[in-house]
């Protein structure tokens, strides 16, 4: 007996129903992409181990899928490595390609080979597949689409503006009115470590500062004490528990912080440039607020940091973020491009309009006609009038054979269609077709020699 087939966890197969809403996603991001003068580049599904590891943190770099090397993987492991049950010295000798993490590094790798053709300031979509060796969860995948807008060549905030804007446009189109957009700076974070003494120890203090919406100030403060920051230095961060009132108002709280800092001062006006930009532009929909707690992308992030939440009620984790990267590129050898660029969690929003039914109802019709087969006379005059239908933009088909006519009837049933034409032998005789609208069961005859009367009312 043959073996159920199955997929490995963390992978889906997609249904035509559920493609339809993908690719409804998809089309929004890429025109709204295109309007915002992006243009579309492709890079491999993996790409050399060198080239991904050690780019996204020790946390990271386990999360990354390998690929065997061809042929004898085991031939080049001496014995004594092979002993020593290393996994890392192992898996250098027997793997030297894995598959793409995120689009950012191999978008820098791009940058970098490319540079001579590039014009800059180079602003690039990519709309490709990852992969990522996490556990399966809810909204997390191990194998996901990412949809990135990135510019680089312009150290300009303009540009921090323009993907704000980008998002509230993408976000409002699909009808997901409310986002939360949160943003924060990267110098900011490093003012903070630096004014209660914590420079340090920055990454273990961001990543406790990070979960303050999760496990609250006494969670944060215990989670800092264990990391060794002291009590002395965690107190000198109480302001920024308890920061009151609009964006500007919360940024000058924290510049009066960070007045010793150089560092932080700059990036406290780094944003108060692009709060008061966004707030003289305006927003569609999206709401934008200070979180001097995000901190995501430590590895490369230099800037501006962004994190979008789903509209309030929506269980749901980020379904955007991005950043500011000054010097990304200098990773392969190119310094001094600065960038900034902008993801969309595919998958978290596709769940997030499934939950909030945003989906058109009619998305998942991939027929609006079908053509009964009555036989061999009857399915010739059905498929010439199949044809002109299609060079009329309708989707439509014929039954592949003669069955029951019940049968076919629950065919186009099942496959939601709207209209049934009828082309028997007595319609032949009258150069006619008869149209069954599915819903209301009602029946209309048409001449064949103006099929435009029924197109006219689809």
């Amino acid at each position: 007996m043959a073996q159920k087939p199955s997929i490995p966890k963390g992978t889906r197969d997609f249904t035509p129903s559920e493609v339809a809403k993908r690719n409804f996603i998809f089309d929004r991001i890429k025109k709204y992409f295109e309007l915002y003068g992006f243009q579309p580049i492709e890079t491999p599904s993996f790409e050399n181990s060198e080239t991904l590891m050690g780019k996204y943190g020790e946390e990271g770099d386990r999360l990354i899928f390998n690929i065997l090397n061809s042929g004898d993987f085991l031939g080049k492991v001496d014995d004594q490595t092979y002993r020593s049950k290393n996994s890392l010295s192992i898996a250098s000798k027997i793997s030297e390609k894995a598959l793409r993490y995120d689009l950012t590094v191999p978008f820098a790798r791009y940058v970098v080979m490319h540079q001579n053709e590039i014009d800059f300031p180079f602003k690039r979509y990519q709309i490709q597949p990852v992969w990522r060796a996490d556990r399966p969860q809810k909204g997390r995948f191990r194998e996901f689409y990412q949809c990135d807008a990135d510019v680089v060549g312009s150290d300009s905030l303009l540009q921090e503006v323009e993907l704000i804007q980008l998002y509230d446009a993408i976000f409002s189109e699909l009808g997901l009115k409310g986002v939360r957009i949160k943003l924060n700076n990267r110098k900011i974070l490093a003012g903070i470590a630096e004014v209660i003494g914590a420079q340090d120890v920055l990454i273990d203090f961001t990543v406790a500062l990070d979960k303050l919406d999760k496990i609250g100030v006494g969670g944060v403060t215990k989670e800092m004490l264990e990391r060794g920051i002291s009590q002395a230095a965690i107190n000198k961060l109480e302001p920024l528990f308890s920061l009151q009132g609009g964006n500007i108002e919360q940024l000058q709280g924290i510049q009066n912080l960070l007045a010793e800092s150089e560092v932080g001062s700059k990036g406290v006006e780094e944003l108060i440039f692009i709060v008061q930009t966004i707030e003289e532009l305006g927003l569609q929909s999206a709401q934008l607020s200070i979180d001097v707690t995000l901190a995501r992308g430590l590895n490369y992030y230099t800037g501006a940091i962004l994190e979008v939440g789903a509209p309030e009620g929506v269980k749901m984790g980020s379904i955007g973020g991005g950043g500011r990267y000054d010097d990304l590129t200098g990773i392969f050898g190119l310094k001094d491009v600065s960038g900034v660029g902008i993801s969309f969690g595919l998958d978290r929003i596709y769940l997030v309009m499934e939950e909030l039914e945003l989906f058109p109802k009619a998305i998942d019709q991939s027929l609006e006609v079908l053509c009964l087969n009555f036989g061999e006379k009857e399915a010739m005059a059905a498929l010439k009038l199949v044809g002109k239908l299609r060079k009329s933009g309708i989707k439509a088909d014929l039954y592949p054979s003669s069955s029951k006519i019940q049968k076919q009837f629950k065919y186009a049933d099942k496959r939601n269609v709207p209209y049934v034409i009828l082309i028997g032998e007595a319609e032949i005789s009258e150069n006619s077709f008869v149209v069954k609208h599915m819903k209301s069961g009602n029946q209309t005859t048409y001449s064949l020699s103006s099929i435009e009367d029924f197109i006219s009312k689809l």
